[in-house]
Formats: structure tokens, C-alpha cells, sequence
């Protein structure tokens, strides 16, 4: 049985996105308000309805650095094989927020802090080859045009709100292509996607809807959750040896925007991300 681990901020979507029985360890992001007794309740539904008992929940805020540090160490302290990496995580705000650490908020938890939980559990993934890091993305990343101003990004004056979000779901993008070159000589496919308009909780909450042409068009968190597990499980990925790729719904590849097709930005972005990480995490 294959293990996974899935970050996640919001039960109800959860509970679509793991019960695939491939799937057998799980991790939930506490953003914004997933308690310990909330994820421990999600476990046990999962338990109860898909019959798999070996599923776990590790505390996991993506919003602070050394928390995700230590949950992946708590998780490779386990000695568990790890097959499945599925970064779901996500947040957006209608205002400006800085995470724990001072990083805008939507760039730190979005791909910050998942880059970091990546990179430390890789050596892991490695050793469990084959092995699969989905990252979800969004059909958003389009809407950010130009180039990253990596010295502006938490100015709270330099992007509004659309552009804070569509610029962390090109990051998701960008580091996908960014992982696939790194270890294109081991049998890790990093793949990314668009799950779909799903009618999430954040997507009302924060006027990702557009109202009710939004209403209109939704997809239930249970379809939301098919791209996902197309990435995480299909035997297509490896037959067809899809690395670095992006998907739309239901498990069709999809068209990236220019920028997200950018190497030199993705090589950039990657380095940014590690320098920022040893800044943040040396003035603990």
C-alpha cells in the first residue's frame, strides 16, 4: 500500500481529495481554522468510511517555517515510505497579511512554505521511488503578467489581491518545472494543475466566486478532487512519463501561460525561495 501525504486547509474538501485507497498517511495545514480536533474528527470519517485505518493527522501551519520543519520531521521520524506528495494547501485574502515569518501571506503559504516541506521530505521521496509531488495550482496563474519583483513582494503597495493569489499559483507552477529538471534522472514526477472552479468555502469567502455566474458553473469539492487523484494515481503518469506537466479537469492536460513556461524564472524563483527560507529560518 502506497503512503501520501496531503496538506490541506479545509475538512470538507479533505475528505474528497484522500479517500482513494492508495492513500495512507495524511497531513492537514491548520489555515485557517482546521483545530487538531477538527482533523482528528476528519480522520476518523475517513477511517470509518473508506474501511483504511492507517490514516494519521501531523499539525502542519504552513504559515509559520518552523512549523513546517517540524512537521516533516515529525512525518520521516515515522520511517514510513513516502509514494505520494500532494501539496493542496492554499489561501487567499481580500487584504494585504504577512505569514509568522513576514512573507506575504498568500506567496509564504501557497508555495513558500511548500517548497520547504517538499525539500525536506524529497530525500524520503527519493529513496520510495517511483514516486508522485502533485501541486495544485490554479487556472489563476494567467492573470499574473510581467515579471516577479522579488524585492516587492511583501510590499503591501505592489499587487492587489488577484495578483498576490494568481502569482503564488504561477510560483506552484514554476516550481514543478523547477523540480522535474532537478531530478529528472530519478523516477519523481512533479505535476501540477487546476483542480477546477470548486465551491470551497475560500473561494466564497474571498470573491474567487464572481457571484452567481460563479454559482452557475461551480464543481462540487468531490469533482474538485478528480485532477488531483488523476496526478496522484493514474498509471498514465508513469506509462506516459508526464513530468512537469499541467492539467485541467478532469485529467487533460492543460495550456500553461508564457510565464509559467519561463525556465530562467523558474531557476530564479528556486534560488529566491531557498535564500529567503535560510534568512527566515536563521533568525529563529
Amino acid at each position: 500500500m502506497d503512503t501520501a501525504v496531503v496538506t490541506h486547509s479545509k475538512e470538507n474538501f479533505f475528505t474528497a481529495a484522500v479517500t482513494h485507497p492508495k492513500e495512507k498517511h495524511f497531513t492537514f495545514d491548520k489555515i485557517p481554522d482546521l483545530t487538531e480536533k477538527k482533523g482528528q474528527a476528519a480522520v476518523e470519517k475517513i477511517k470509518s468510511e473508506t474501511g483504511n485505518q492507517n490514516v494519521e493527522f501531523l499539525h502542519l501551519n504552513l504559515k509559520n517555517l518552523k512549523s513546517v520543519k517540524e512537521c516533516a520531521e515529525n512525518f520521516l521520524a515515522k520511517n514510513l515510505p513516502l509514494h505520494i506528495l500532494i501539496n493542496n494547501a492554499g489561501v487567499t485574502t481580500k487584504t494585504f497579511s504577512l505569514t509568522d515569518d513576514g512573507i506575504q501571506e498568500e506567496f509564504g503559504v501557497n508555495h513558500v512554505g511548500h517548497f520547504l516541506f517538499t525539500k525536506l521530505l524529497l530525500p524520503k521521496i527519493k529513496a520510495s521511488q517511483p514516486a508522485r509531488i502533485v501541486n495544485v495550482s490554479s487556472r489563476n496563474h494567467i492573470f499574473f503578467e510581467g515579471g516577479i519583483e522579488f524585492e516587492k513582494l511583501s510590499d503591501p503597495n505592489a499587487l492587489d489581491a488577484t495578483q498576490r493569489y494568481s502569482l503564488s499559483k504561477l510560483a506552484n507552477i514554476l516550481f514543478t518545472n523547477e523540480l522535474n529538471k532537478r531530478y529528472i534522472e530519478e523516477q519523481i514526477y512533479a505535476t501540477s494543475l487546476h483542480p477546477g472552479l470548486v465551491d470551497t468555502q475560500m473561494s466564497r469567502k474571498n470573491d474567487l466566486s464572481g457571484s452567481e455566474t460563479f454559482l452557475s458553473s461551480s464543481i462540487s469539492t468531490e469533482d474538485g478532487a478528480i485532477t488531483t487523484l488523476y496526478c496522484a494515481t493514474s498509471p498514465e503518469i508513469e506509462e506516459k512519463n508526464y513530468r512537469g506537466r499541467y492539467f485541467d479537469p478532469f485529467g487533460i492536460e492543460g495550456e500553461k501561460s508564457s510565464r509559467a513556461k519561463d525556465d530562467d524564472l523558474a531557476k530564479k524563483l528556486w534560488e529566491f525561495t531557498e535564500n529567503l527560507i535560510t534568512e527566515k529560518l536563521s533568525q529563529e
